[in-house]
């Protein structure tokens, strides 16, 4: 359960569905209710004034026929009072199943006539409902007839009731208060019945229209969702999909302009492709065809140093300078081969145990030698123990003496520091240095072929602008990482980290990227 909520937010920001259905059944909800509410508010005012009108309708006429009736027998003796107001009374009840009234006639108090009528309740009336206020209005507005909202309890319910009170002058017998108190619970009931029907017919209402929302989203949403998965079809290399397109709608003009755009990419993909392709047959053929005229070059040129001593100083120096230009094509063909083949997917490593800290001094004992021509001092920091991981050492040696050399063709001299680390699932390197770095134009085209950050600057080891490529192309073949953070004139930092075991995969470094130079 306490996954669930996850659950719900991650299924309602994938779904764009769900959201809008979710917000037109809130809104309509809302909606509902206000109005639903204004209605059973309206209904039930409605029902309470028309029954209130017709009760002081009939008041009226119930007191101005009993007042007419005491009024007409004003020679009556006590005895002919009392028997014709327990005859008048009674009559004026009403037990009915759509209207029930109550009577009863009160003394008024403070009365000072001798004669004393015995006064009449309708039974199962407590005369102690009618209110003291009610009574003291009647009182005070003896030509009006005075009526009050009161609650009546009815067995174990409590009824809505309305108590009319009216004054009344008997002969005789002075001042007395006509109450009748009416039962308004076949209204409520109305009422009731009213507000049932509203509430069930709005939870309908509500259901019919999310599903009708549902129905409507889902006929927007499906070209798009339609849209999503060719998409990411074409990102997974499969460029036939199309979407079916019918009708003339707005829908119909996104199915037709997305299938001419998929038409338009597959066209220009296919145009790649082949230029692609015939740019590395072009370089493979051309590397391979290289290869036997510069070992003609080289043989003769190492035939001409073994007579150095025959030639001339000038002519030993160009020779020099021959087999300097001979050894870097060399170094530029066999780059050249190298991402043929893996251009060509003929590149399967060589996977072995191996202590990722030896392959690390390998490295730099090749690149010592360039760091003492440019003074720089190599810093190592590596765990106790062996670092073992299954890798291609031949390749990854490769990639560690291509870092070492940039970063000190680029440190200017500072120091360079080489990190090992490791953790459960991998291992890594990190070469720092702290010269001239890269800005973020030059870092975001860093692994780019034959492209360098200063072509005209000169170089010591004389580098192709492929060494970064192949070195990416090494660890992406480790199902690594090759990754890097430069800040120009701060320095730049260069992080390799490779599974232990391949086919495993990991998901954090074992040593950071970016850490604070000092």
């Amino acid at each position: 359960m306490r996954k669930f909520p996850r659950w719900l937010y991650a299924f309602f920001r994938r779904s764009l569905q769900a959201r809008w259905v979710t917000a037109t059944v809130i809104l309509s909800t809302f909606a509902l209710v206000s109005v639903g509410g204004f209605l059973s508010y309206s209904i039930g005012s409605g029902l309470f004034e028309t029954r209130q009108q017709q009760i002081l309708a009939e008041a009226h006429r119930a007191v101005v026929e009993v007042q007419n009736t005491f009024t007409a027998s004003a020679s009556a003796d006590t005895e002919t009072l009392q028997g014709l107001m327990n005859t008048v009374i009674p009559n004026l009840e009403s037990k009915s199943a759509s209207s029930s009234r109550n009577v009863a006639l009160l003394r008024s108090p403070g009365q000072s006539t001798g004669q004393y009528l015995q006064s009449p309740v309708s039974l199962g009336l407590d005369a102690s409902l009618i209110p003291d206020s009610l009574r003291t209005a009647v009182r005070s507005h003896p030509s009006k007839l005075v009526y009050k909202s009161v609650s009546l309890p009815i067995g174990a319910d409590t009824h809505p009731g309305l108590i009319v009170g009216a004054h009344m002058e008997i002969p005789v017998a002075g001042a007395y208060e006509l109450y009748l108190v009416y039962d308004l619970g076949s209204a409520q009931e109305t009422l009731d019945f009213v507000q049932r029907t509203l509430f069930f017919g709005g939870m309908a209402l509500i259901l019919l229209i999310g599903a009708v929302s549902f129905y409507v989203t889902g006929r927007i949403v499906s070209p798009m969702r339609k849209a999503a998965e060719i998409s990411a079809q074409f990102a997974a290399g499969d460029l036939e999909p199309r979407m079916e397109v019918s009708g003339d709608d707005v829908i119909a003009a996104l199915g037709s302009s997305f299938n001419t755009m998929a038409d338009s990419m597959k066209s220009k993909i296919d145009e790649l492709s082949k230029v692609s392709q015939m740019q590395q047959v072009f370089v493979s053929d051309v590397s391979h065809e290289l290869r036997t005229p510069l070992t003609t070059i080289k043989l003769s040129a190492e035939l001409l140093q073994s007579r150095a001593e025959e030639l001339s100083p000038a002519a030993v120096r160009n020779l020099e300078k021959l087999a300097s230009q001979i050894s870097r094509f060399e170094s530029l063909l066999a780059d050249l081969l190298e991402i043929s083949r893996f251009d060509a997917l003929g590149v399967v490593g060589d996977f072995e145990v191996e202590d990722l800290n030896g392959v690390v001094g390998l490295s730099l004992a090749h690149i010592q030698p360039l760091a003492d021509s440019k003074g720089s001092n190599l810093e190592v920091i590596i765990p106790n123990g062996p670092v073992q991981a299954e890798f291609d050492p031949r390749r990854i040696e490769r990639v560690l003496r291509n870092l070492l050399s940039n970063a000190i063709e680029h440190g200017e001299g500072k120091p360079v520091r080489i990190e090992v680390g490791q953790n459960a699932t991998a291992v890594a390197v990190t070469v720092t240095d702290f010269g001239v770095g890269m800005t973020p134009a030059q870092v975001s085209r860093v692994f780019d072929r034959f492209w360098r950050a200063d072509p005209a600057r000169k170089r010591t080891t004389g580098g192709t602008g492929l060494g970064l490529s192949i070195a990416l192309a090494d660890t992406k073949l480790h199902n690594g990482w090759l990754q890097l953070v430069s800040s120009p004139n701060k320095g730049t930092t260069f992080r390799i980290t490779l599974p232990r075991k391949q086919n495993v995969l990991f998901s954090q470094s074992p040593l950071p990227l970016g850490r604070s130079r000092s």
